[in-house]
Parts: C-alpha cells; sequence; structure tokens
C-alpha cells in the first residue's frame, strides 16, 4: 500500500487526487506546509471529500507545519509519492530533490517557466524514481474519441500535412475568476505573478502539447531536437483591474512584486499565448488564452480540429454549443460510404464506449456520447493517479513516458525565449 505525502500545495489539484478513494493508497496523508490560506483551502477540500453524502472518502489527514517542508518531508519519509501542485517556478528543482532523495513524484503541470530549469528536467528524466505531470486530458471521453477517429486509417487516414491549415489546431479559453468544485475559486497573489506562475506559454500549453504528441503517436519515443521544429510563438496580455484581482483573491490591493506589471490600476497578465511548430511535420498551432470572468452559465471554452486525408474532426465546447461538449466529424472528398464505416467502427468500439451514435450535424456527422461516459474534470486527477500507481506496482517507467515529458517541456521552454515580450493578440483572440 502507497503513503500519498503532499508538499506545500498552493494549486486545488492537489487535494483532487483524493477526490476519490483508492484501495491501493493508505488513509493516511501526510501534508507539509506552512501555515497559510493556500495549506487551508486544502484541508477544507480534502475534508468536504470526507464529509460528503455519496462516497465519502475516508482520509485521516497528518499536518505538519516545519520551517522547511521540502526538508522535513525528505528526513521523516513518512511515505513514498509526493504530491506537487503550486508554485511553477521552483517546481522542477523541487521535483529534481525529492527525485535525487529516492521519492517517487507526482506533479502538476507546468514543471518550468523558463528554459532556466532545462538542466533539471533533464536529470529527473534519466531514469527512477518514477516521476510523472498530471495530464488529465487523456481520461476525458471526447479527447479518447478523437484519438481513436484518428487512429483509424480507414475513416481518417493520415494526418493532413498538404493543408495550408494545421493539421492539429487546438484552441482553449479558461478564466480568472470562475466556479470549481460548486464554490468560486480563490487564487493566491501570486498567481497573477508570471515569474512564479509562468506566462501563457506554459500552462494550458502542457495539456496541448501532450495532446498534439498522443495524436501523432509515441513510435519511437520523442527528442526534441530530432522531432520538433518550432515555428513561432507569440504573447499577449489580458487586464486585470483591481476589482477583478479582488473578487478572486480576496485582497484588497496589488502586492509590491506587481508594481512593474500595473498601470493606471490595471495589471497587465502576460497569460495568453499561441505556439506553431511541426511535430514529426505535422503542422500544429495551439492557442492557449484568459478571459476575465466566467461568463454566466457558462465556463471554459475548447475547439480542437484534427485535419486528416479522409475526414476533419471538429470538438466544440463554448457558447456555440451552449457550453455543452459536441464532437463531430466530416468526411472529405466523396463521402458515399463514410456513414457506414463509421457505423461499423462504432460497432468495434463500443465495448470501449458503450451506447455511442451518430447524428447528422452541418459539420457532417454527430458523435452521440451518452452521459455515463461523460466525467467531470475534476474525477480525472484520481484517474491520473491511478495510472501513476499501475506503473509504480509493475515496477516500470517506460521510457516513451520519460521522453515524452522531456520534449513536451523542452518546446515550452524554447517557445518562451522566442517570445518574451507580449504583443498585440493574433486575429480572432482577444483581450
Amino acid at each position: 500500500m502507497h503513503t500519498l505525502l503532499f508538499l506545500e500545495p498552493g494549486h486545488f489539484h492537489a487535494a483532487l487526487t483524493l477526490r476519490e478513494r483508492n484501495p491501493r493508497v493508505a488513509p493516511d496523508v501526510h501534508l507539509y506546509a506552512r501555515e497559510g490560506p493556500e495549506r487551508d483551502a486544502f484541508i477544507a477540500l480534502v475534508r468536504s471529500f470526507n464529509a460528503r453524502d455519496d462516497d465519502a472518502t475516508h482520509w485521516d489527514l497528518h499536518v505538519h507545519e516545519p520551517d522547511d517542508p521540502v526538508r522535513a518531508l525528505v528526513d521523516e519519509r513518512r511515505g513514498n509519492i509526493v504530491v506537487l501542485a503550486g508554485r511553477n517556478r521552483p517546481k522542477l528543482g523541487t521535483i529534481a530533490d525529492l527525485h535525487a532523495a529516492g521519492l517517487h513524484v507526482l506533479a502538476d503541470k507546468p514543471w518550468l517557466t523558463d528554459s532556466a530549469a532545462l538542466p533539471a528536467l533533464e536529470r529527473v528524466t534519466a531514469g527512477g524514481p518514477l516521476a510523472m505531470d498530471i495530464m488529465t486530458l487523456r481520461h476525458d471521453v471526447v479527447a479518447r474519441l478523437i484519438h481513436r477517429i484518428a487512429a483509424s486509417p480507414e475513416l481518417f487516414g493520415a494526418l493532413d500535412g498538404t493543408s495550408d491549415e494545421p493539421a492539429i489546431d487546438l484552441h482553449s479559453v479558461h478564466h480568472l475568476l470562475k466556479v470549481v468544485n460548486h464554490a468560486p475559486l480563490t487564487r493566491p497573489a501570486w498567481y497573477y505573478d508570471t515569474r512564479i506562475q509562468g506566462n501563457g506559454l506554459v500552462d494550458i500549453q502542457s495539456h496541448m502539447t501532450d495532446q498534439a504528441q498522443w495524436l501523432v503517436g509515441d513510435g519511437p519515443g520523442f527528442d526534441y531536437r530530432r522531432d520538433f521544429d518550432l515555428d513561432g510563438a507569440r504573447l499577449w496580455i489580458t487586464p486585470v483591474p483591481l476589482d477583478l484581482f479582488r473578487a478572486s483573491t480576496g485582497l484588497d490591493r496589488f502586492p509590491e512584486t506587481l508594481a512593474d506589471r500595473i498601470e493606471d490600476g490595471v495589471l497587465d497578465l502576460a497569460c495568453n499565448g499561441e505556439i506553431r511548430y511541426r511535430l514529426r511535420g505535422v503542422a500544429v498551432r495551439q492557442r492557449a488564452e484568459w478571459g476575465q470572468r466566467e461568463p454566466e452559465g457558462g465556463g471554459d471554452a475548447h475547439r480542437t480540429t484534427v485535419r486528416g486525408e479522409g475526414a476533419t474532426i471538429t470538438a466544440a465546447r463554448g457558447p456555440e454549443t451552449g457550453f455543452r461538449p459536441e464532437l463531430h466529424i466530416a468526411p472529405r472528398g466523396a463521402s458515399g460510404s463514410f456513414g457506414t464505416r463509421l457505423d461499423r467502427a462504432f460497432a468495434e468500439w463500443r465495448r470501449e464506449f458503450p451506447g455511442i451514435g451518430r447524428r447528422a450535424s452541418p459539420f457532417g456527422h454527430e458523435i452521440v456520447i451518452p452521459a455515463a461516459l461523460r466525467t467531470p474534470h475534476e474525477a480525472h486527477f484520481a484517474m491520473v493517479l491511478e495510472d501513476f500507481l499501475d506503473l509504480l506496482d509493475s515496477n516500470r517507467w517506460p521510457a516513451a513516458l520519460a521522453a515524452r515529458i522531456r520534449s513536451r517541456y523542452t518546446l515550452l521552454a524554447r517557445a518562451h525565449e522566442r517570445c518574451v515580450q507580449p504583443a498585440e493578440p493574433p486575429a480572432g483572440g482577444g483581450r
């Protein structure tokens, strides 16, 4: 049985790994953190899982408040797995220290904010103990179906390398003020400091790069110098007035550390980014944007377009879909037997995706996904923990996983080098 150690959890993603009971995880959980609102928020969320009416957890949380949490955690060694989520700038150095001490690490993305951390990335991915980032997207049913369709030569063909448009086109809009787990999300003040949190080229972009890697396929394992060709990157701001900062942090004023980013009472937050590159020759564009406030009755918006020789896949969630996730596939060229081929594929896939179907849509065919197959984003963190435990219990750290992590964050670091100063938003983007 494994025992989890949580180190200075500065993001609610850390607690979400405990959202579900796990028979392979000891009920005693140890938290190493200094006093403060971030520690208190973690404790409150874990206790809410224990107190809920349906399928309550039974975590016995032990709180340790040493002056040096990292040293105390390593010296006392009350467990074998460390979960990290929070400040991104020192994260990779901390992972490297824990890794060198012989502890397994499951750490939220992103692992770095710039290229200065790349030497630590090399050390952490060179061998055991296991270190893995929390990539939740691979547990989303829409993303899984996109991958399944793109891997079907009969339906999709190969990724299109001839179009003027990217073969893999990823776009998301998140919001600084939002609701998570049925409650307004309170962000720490440092979240608004890109020197700590990172800018728009390193956070959500890590998920997008992982999705592109998944669609292209590991093959011999990714190598940045061989497989990636960075075409360009750009960065732009979302203005954060004091009232928005106050509503999302609970603080009355901006901290002095942000004074150089504030003009006329508004913080210029360089949280939006676009990266264009080729992955094994396949053109990829990924754009991550942050709006100020979550729309009433809405939420985050996503759009994924994957272009193949035989079909185009479109997944969307946003105002145009009523914030309901939709997945469509449209044949390219002659479409006479496409519906038949799609039905034949569905008949095979229903063992993994029971109940899926199709209906006509303006994009060709909408894939109907039963509600039972849809899981909330918050549930995916416990699923990633399960994946991590599978690797530990089999005593495996696949070389392809290490290579995928290493090349993914190298891309983001190089994009950051390419584009340090914010610019005007690209066409179709906004402030």
